[in-house]
């Protein structure tokens, strides 16, 4: 997605109105004026390491100068274009050829992150360059245009095979979006929610929970990509879209003006979590670790998550 992580297709006409209302939404201090009412967080932000661990680096070894960068002294960081908020937020002028957000402000959940776990590195703001970089291409095997990359990526043994996957940097949960009025709207556990029709984007966790965890009576819809996804849910063609709750926040504040959050699942014992993804056996994989580590222990992932991505919202965690 998730993953949002896993959206397409620019809306630029929601651009002001989604920087507006996910940032009433999103701030406790939300993947982001949407829903209202709130209540206690349920989706855990407290970074997770990766299945596979590496080794931790000694301090010469990560310094900028000796690390072997896509360009000597530059990192060069990748997002998915359009980069959406609350992930990415825009600019008052986006830098070309960013549309929606712009990951080059440091504004916005993972634009923050990138900028601080960049100055972790030891880049500073002159010392990074951002590229586009398609979500699946970023994902799929072949070698990268980038140092590393944040759009939302869910870690998972499959995509570990092709790419190297860091530690968690956020941890999420998945959640239901329906039409406001609907049957759907109105169901609160999993039990319920069988007979009805779920789609999802092509090759996400999200698609992945249809069937692993709903297991509806009707076979999940598959779309290219969340918008498309979307679309299918304003036009009735599916009952739900399943999104994780930070992606869920933009849907249903930007994008569905009847939408709403039906509920979330709650995280299980191996919650999904991004990771920053970087080339296979890349050699700044145990860098990002270490640097991520340490953004943990300081608290600065949690003061990031806090300001961009609030764990509260008016979704309810759906009972068995």
């Amino acid at each position: 997605m998730t993953t949002p992580e896993e959206t397409k297709n620019p809306m630029r006409i929601l651009k002001g109105v989604a920087a507006l209302a996910l940032t009433a939404v999103l701030l406790t201090a939300c993947s982001s004026a949407s829903p209202t009412a709130t209540v206690a967080p349920v989706a855990s932000s407290t970074p997770v390491p990766s299945a596979a661990a590496t080794p931790t680096p000694t301090p010469d070894a990560c310094a900028p100068a000796n690390l072997a960068t896509q360009t000597a002294g530059v990192l060069t960081l990748g997002a998915d274009n359009p980069a959406y908020p609350p992930y990415y937020n825009p600019s008052a002028t986006n830098a070309a050829p960013w549309e929606l957000g712009d990951p080059t402000n440091g504004q916005g959940f993972e634009g923050a992150v990138a900028a601080a776990l960049a100055k972790e590195l030891g880049f500073d703001a002159a010392k990074t360059t951002w590229v586009v970089a398609p979500f699946t291409n970023a994902i799929g095997p072949g070698a990268k245009a980038f140092d590393v990359y944040l759009t939302q990526v869910s870690y998972s043994a499959d995509r570990a095979q092709a790419v190297d996957l860091s530690d968690g940097y956020y941890t999420v949960a998945q959640s239901v979006v329906a039409l406001k009025g609907s049957a759907l709207a109105a169901t609160t556990s999993i039990a319920a929610l069988k007979d009805f029709q779920f789609g999802a984007q092509v090759g996400t966790t999200s698609y992945a929970l249809i069937n692993d965890v709903i297991k509806p009576a009707k076979e999940a819809k598959v779309y290219d990509t969340n918008d498309a996804a979307v679309e299918a849910l304003k036009n009735g063609q599916i009952d739900g879209l399943v999104v994780d709750l930070p992606t869920a926040f933009y849907v249903t504040a930007a994008q569905v003006d009847n939408g709403a959050i039906v509920g979330q699942f709650a995280p299980t014992g191996d919650a999904e979590h991004f990771s920053v993804v970087l080339d296979k056996g890349s050699s700044l994989t145990a860098c990002v670790n270490a640097a991520l580590g340490r953004m943990t222990a300081s608290g600065e992932l949690a003061k990031i998550t806090q300001e961009w991505l609030a764990d509260k919202a008016n979704a309810p965690v759906f009972q068995p």
